[in-house]
């Protein structure tokens, strides 16, 4: 795996690869890849499954075969919402929490978009999965993660959102109300599932506001104000609006836009993977070379904007440094596209 990563122009990082300086008004993108893939530990699975091995599947059937049907409900809810496919690691029976450990380690190896858990997980564990999202993150890995809590605290919405202000990141995404579906009834962190399956499988280009999700009704109907203060609290909501159940909107639990932290994720995930195969010690670093660097970059960008992904890319050598030797600094910006989520208007008569 290519190195990457933030970096810091005090303390330069020694081995090769290329570093991103990952600030709010500039990223950068050169290859766009296909996403989809959610990571759940599973707690419980048949035979047919070793524990601490990695599978890939793509349907329930694969899924039902490998694990057995009583065991699969977060894997059926994932795909049920959409995603290409889920990375499941076999946890041990009864884990402790150095097993908790040795899964995260194990899945810093494996590429994926969304983790969430096969079952509610404490407030302990939650806490060091956002510490791991984030270790990552200055790694130059980049997913979200999606959390929920239990039936007791769905039934409190100022509970599932001091969770949200406790896992406060652009990189989680808290769901505090969870739902019925075909007689069952699911805790928001048993619900959770779907909504990783469903961020998963949905364009960057695209939002999941207002989209219809696969239950009944919830399990809290939220007022008005309720539903205000959620979102304030950066917590991501579902309502049932006297027809179906829908979210309200895409948010991580910092308040930013689900649409916007994927795209920055997709962009900074692709620049590290085209760049360890096509640039990094394949190309001479003068003019020419930096040149045909950021005629890519700008390109892949360029395509980014045709598809509503972002606007007016910049891409520039940075005058703040001499890009000399086998380093070279660039100066990227460029302007997100959100969806239009509030309508104002003013009407005269």
């Amino acid at each position: 795996m290519a190195q990457g990563g933030s970096w810091d122009p005090t303390d330069l990082p020694i081995e090769p690869g290329l570093y991103l300086n990952f600030v709010e008004a500039a990223a950068a993108a050169i290859k766009g890849g296909t996403r989809g893939t959610v990571a759940i530990p599973l707690l419980k699975y048949g035979a047919n499954a070793t524990v601490k091995q990695f599978y890939t599947v793509s349907k329930e059937k694969e899924a039902q075969d490998l694990f057995g049907a009583d065991n699969i409900a977060s894997i059926r809810l994932v795909l049920m919402g959409g995603a290409k496919d889920v990375l499941v690691y076999t946890m041990p029976a009864s884990p402790t929490p150095e097993d908790y450990v040795d899964m995260r380690d194990a899945f810093d190896a494996r590429p994926f978009n969304v983790f969430v858990f096969d079952q509610e997980a404490d407030a302990s564990e939650q806490d060091m999965t956002k510490a791991w999202v984030e270790r990552n993150r200055t790694e130059g890995k980049h997913f979200l993660f999606v959390a929920g809590g239990t039936a007791d605290d769905d039934a409190d919405p100022a509970v599932g959102n001091a969770r949200s202000t406790r896992l406060k990141h652009d990189y989680v995404a808290n769901l505090i109300v969870g739902g019925t579906l075909s007689g069952k009834t699911y805790s928001s962190a048993e619900y959770a599932p779907y909504l990783a399956g469903l961020i998963a499988g949905t364009a960057i280009n695209k939002s999941i506001t207002y989209t219809q999700v696969a239950l009944e009704d919830v399990n809290k109907r939220l007022t008005p104000t309720q539903v205000r203060d959620a979102l304030k609290a950066g917590s991501l909501v579902l309502i049932h609006d006297g027809e179906k159940v829908k979210v309200v909107t895409g948010l991580v639990t910092s308040g930013q836009k689900i649409r916007v932290i994927r795209a920055r994720q997709a962009i900074s995930t692709d620049i590290t993977e085209t760049a360890a195969d096509s640039y990094i010690g394949k190309i001479d670093n003068n003019p020419d070379g930096q040149a045909a660097l950021i005629s890519a970059i700008k390109a892949y960008l360029e395509r980014m904007e045709a598809s509503n992904v972002l606007m007016a890319p910049v891409v520039m050598l940075d005058p703040e440094f001499d890009s000399v030797g086998d380093s070279v600094y660039l100066l990227i910006s460029f302007a997100h596209v959100d969806s239009i989520e509030r309508i104002f208007l003013t009407i005269n008569v």
